[in-house]
């Protein structure tokens, strides 16, 4: 019997069976899909792009986007997205979700028909592709988003949708497929896309919602019509009127983010710095919301053609805490996003209650200590220094008190020049204003009237430590936070009361803004203003018995204001924020520290009235008077040195002169001109002008040099 003809049909399979496993091994690799994670790591590894800022009561307060690649909300439980979302999501994408093992074989063979009977050319729904299967496109992006074409690509995603529902329980794949899934845009995940679409929680989503989100499944950026038509399908609808116009909203972008509050954008760029971080700050809503509101009645009022910016920081006098933080309102800013509250400007004139605190507590001066505002130029080393009062006039003879009050620049540069500018700018330093670097003599006397640059916050703490009878302590915006550094008695409790006293005091600053500015409260108040030079920068910074307030208003890219000075830009938001604060209980004044003593005092040679005064105990006086002339230093007051001259060539030399002036008593003084005596000091001389650098010298009656300038003639 021949047995070739059976062994070569053994052969023949044998071979058929090889290449089958083969083809099988080759297949199987090639459609194998990357290895799923678990849902817990899944669920572990999600980050919101997003992070948000509470207030103190734990209410939002802002949201701020931070991974900018996707934009994700917090990850959503299953349980809290609507159950009508869910259904219809199921039922439009997914019907035998409940049943099948992550494929749907009857859909598979359903879509190979319709295939078939249009010749290879069906339609572009997602056909037999699963939840499942959808679900571990988006955990492996080299599977292709869902409605890929590839064979190759549909059996890998068939493949890794079993391996899915073998391992993760439905709720699982169904939870995780809602947060992961892509929609329109950037937007990631049912958190993200019912907040950008819908304008709400996905809790809060209704029918009408479920369908359209059903509906941009898939294709997200479907035109209106698309959308609808798919939306209307979805919902089974007999009537898609509202359906269609839904959709025309949702496509139109007009839903906005009725979840973020937007109260505190500038605090939430300086807070949040992490996707999915939560920070419960000291804000109080209330009292941030009155500050936005007063702000921005204030900007509106004054129009954008004179002020476009402003901002408000709120203090709690004895925590520190941060109470309301507003670095802008928007309106009409060129540069909404620049932090009004953080940004360092010219402080103008605030500074000077600090100076004034610290030659008080020095003994150096007295709240009825006698000022001269007079004309005054000093010789600095980078010229001639001739400071000017805001209104350009001088009101002779004035107490420290109306001084401060009126606000008025060269006696606060005669105080600088008592106190000294070095030792100034250290305890601004040590009052928290970081941006002074430099030592002063690179501020000069100009320190006095605010040449340097301070933020907001800073302006708001070194204010505070005056309501806190001169205890520094740095400011908070975590409720939790435990300071490390105890409160540290910077400025002596009887100078910062005193100051405060002229600061609250009505009467004194009556000349200079009138009796009833924005800064009269109708109860105790301390508060100071400020103008920056160039009108770019307005502040007003006081304080109550409870909080201290302190406003910047002007234009962030530095052009000039129009029209707006202390009293009509910052304090009536000041004013408004005050009254707001104190709504339930009026302020009230603070106790007389010990190591203050008040007194009767006379004011001769001044326009202001006999008065109580306070006084640090022991330098207490019952009169005070402008020193007579005669009291005074001999010295050149004319010309100055440093001054430079020019010999006008249209009038005859015989015509010019420069006349010399000497204070105190200089009988038997004698000047001498480039070591040639010009004569009797007392005796009214002139100087003939002649081109070069001049030396002129007050002697005294023993030949000993008193007093020398330096002065050019070109």
């Amino acid at each position: 019997m021949d047995h070739a003809p059976k062994r070569r049909l053994f052969d023949a399979f044998a071979w058929a069976a090889l290449a089958a496993l083969v083809l099988a091994t080759i297949a199987h690799l090639l459609t194998r899909p990357p290895a799923m994670p678990e849902f817990a790591a899944v669920r572990a590894a999600w980050q919101p792009s997003e992070a948000w800022l509470y207030d103190r009561d734990g209410h939002l307060l802002d949201t701020e986007r931070v991974n900018f690649e996707r934009r994700r909300q917090a990850w959503v439980p299953l349980n809290a997205i609507a159950p009508v979302v869910r259904d219809t999501v199921i039922a439009s994408e997914d019907k035998r979700f409940a049943a099948h093992g992550g494929v749907d074989w009857f859909a598979v063979a359903s879509a190979a028909r319709a295939r078939l009977a249009r010749g290879g050319n069906g339609d572009r729904s997602r056909g037999a592709s699963t939840l499942p299967m959808q679900l571990a496109a988006f955990l492996s992006p080299d599977l292709a988003q869902p409605g890929s074409r590839g064979w190759l690509t549909k059996i890998r995603q068939m493949r890794a949708g079993q391996a899915l529902a073998s391992r993760w329980t439905r709720d699982q794949m169904l939870e995780a497929y809602f947060n992961l899934v892509p929609l329109r845009g950037e937007v990631q995940g049912i958190g993200a896309g019912a907040q950008a679409l819908f304008g709400k929680r996905p809790a809060a989503m209704n029918r009408t919602d479920a369908a359209l989100f059903a509906g941009l499944l898939p294709n997200p950026a479907a035109d209106a019509v698309a959308l609808g038509r798919r939306a209307c399908r979805a919902a089974r609808a007999a009537d898609c009127s509202a359906i269609a116009a839904a959709a025309a909203t949702l496509v139109s972008g007009e839903h906005a983010a009725r979840h973020d509050p937007a109260l505190a954008p500038h605090l939430a760029v300086r807070l949040l710095d992490a996707p999915g971080k939560r920070v419960t700050t000291t804000i109080d809503r209330r009292i941030q919301a009155a500050a936005i509101v007063a702000l921005r009645r204030q900007l509106s009022g004054l129009g954008a053609n004179r002020v476009r910016d402003g901002a408000v920081v709120v203090l709690d006098n004895q925590s520190g805490e941060v109470l309301a933080y507003v670095g802008g309102v928007g309106l009409k800013s060129t540069a909404a996003a620049v932090d009004g509250a953080n940004a360092r400007r010219q402080a103008g004139s605030t500074l000077k209650p600090h100076l004034y605190a610290q030659v008080i507590e020095k003994g150096w001066l007295t709240a009825a200590s006698i000022l001269d505002d007079s004309p005054v130029q000093l010789d600095t080393a980078s010229g001639l220094y001739v400071p000017k009062n805001y209104d350009r006039s001088f009101k002779g003879p004035v107490s420290v008190r109306q001084a401060l009050a009126a606000s008025l620049n060269v006696p606060a540069v005669r105080a600088l020049i008592i106190d000294d500018v070095g030792r100034f700018r250290d305890r601004l330093w040590a009052l928290g204003y970081r941006g002074l670097v430099e030592d002063g003599d690179h501020y000069g006397f100009s320190l006095a009237l605010g040449s340097a640059e301070v933020s907001l916050v800073e302006q708001a703490n070194a204010f505070r430590t005056l309501a806190n009878h001169g205890k520094w302590s740095p400011v908070t915006y975590h409720p939790a936070q435990q300071l490390r550094q105890h409160p540290r008695q910077l400025v002596s409790p009887a100078a910062a009361f005193i100051v405060g006293d002229i600061l609250a005091d009505a009467a004194a600053r009556a000349d200079a803004f009138g009796t009833d500015s924005a800064l009269r409260l109708p109860f105790w108040a301390a508060a100071k203003t400020g103008t920056s030079k160039g009108m770019r920068d307005n502040w007003c910074v006081g304080w109550s018995d409870r909080y201290t307030v302190a406003v910047w208003v002007g234009n962030l890219e530095g052009d000039a204001m129009r029209g707006v000075s202390g009293t009509s830009g910052a304090a009536p938001v000041w004013r408004d924020v005050m009254l707001a604060l104190h709504a339930d209980r009026p302020g009230r004044p603070p106790a007389i520290p010990d190591g203050v003593e008040a007194h009767r005092i006379a004011l001769p040679g001044t326009r202001e009235p006999p008065r109580r005064e306070y006084f640090v105990r022991g330098t207490a006086q019952s009169e005070l008077a402008a020193a007579p002339q005669a009291a005074r230093r001999p010295r050149i007051t004319s010309p100055v040195s440093g001054s430079v001259y020019a010999i006008d060539p249209d009038i005859p030399a015989d015509r010019q002169r420069l006349a010399v002036a000497v204070s105190g008593a200089v009988a038997g003084y004698r000047l001498i001109l480039d070591r040639k005596t010009l004569g009797d000091a007392d005796a009214g001389q002139q100087i003939v002008p002649r081109p070069g650098s001049h030396i002129l010298a007050l002697v005294d009656p023993g030949g000993r040099t008193i007093d020398r300038v330096r002065f050019t003639v070109r």
